[in-house]
């Protein structure tokens, strides 16, 4: 899915550098006399340049629209580039969860693979998500055997993580080691 909207975003990017010198030159392609209707050609007060002026006048105006199509394309090559930061920012932060708190206090929600037996210092849980956790305290959860529980892992206190199984209350202090 990261790869697929990181292709997505590459392509939107390239789209729209190309968009903004097709519409540059929609715009301004020849000079005004090409572009107006000679109604709007006077009214505009342009009849009353000479070819000189006029002549520097489309190439003052040929000139800008280079230069606004080339700081629309920096514009959008820029947002790429910060999505793109974000996103890869993101996929280190959800990879190294649990390893490091990175500020945020929501639980790791995941499934535990295979079975529970309870809890039990030393203990080594896997989850769906490839999480590896080890239990560090004595806490014990004895007679419960679950297929695939869902849990949740919260952040507590200077680098500490608890585990918890839907359905009780009792929680693990626990350690990602993987």
């Amino acid at each position: 899915m990261r790869f697929s909207r990181l292709r997505l975003l590459a392509c939107a990017a390239v789209l729209l550098s190309m968009a903004g010198p097709a519409l540059a030159q929609r715009v301004v392609d020849g000079n005004l006399q090409q572009q107006m209707s000679p109604a709007e050609f006077k009214a505009a007060g342009l009849d009353k340049l000479s070819p000189t002026e006029l002549a520097a006048l489309n190439d003052w105006l040929h000139g800008k629209v280079a230069a606004v199509s080339a700081d629309v394309r920096e514009q959008v090559r820029e947002q790429v580039r910060e999505e793109a930061r974000e996103e890869g920012r993101q996929e280190v932060i959800v990879k190294n969860r649990g390893f490091f708190a990175f500020g945020t206090k929501e639980p790791i929600v995941s499934t535990l693979e295979g079975e529970f037996r309870g809890f039990g210092k030393g203990r080594r849980y896997v989850l769906a998500n490839k999480q590896e956790w080890e239990q560090t305290d004595d806490v014990t959860l004895a007679g419960v055997r679950k297929t695939n529980p869902e849990v949740s892992i919260s952040p507590g206190v200077v680098g500490t993580w608890y585990m918890q199984v839907k359905g009780s209350n009792t929680r693990a202090k626990v350690q990602r080691v993987k």
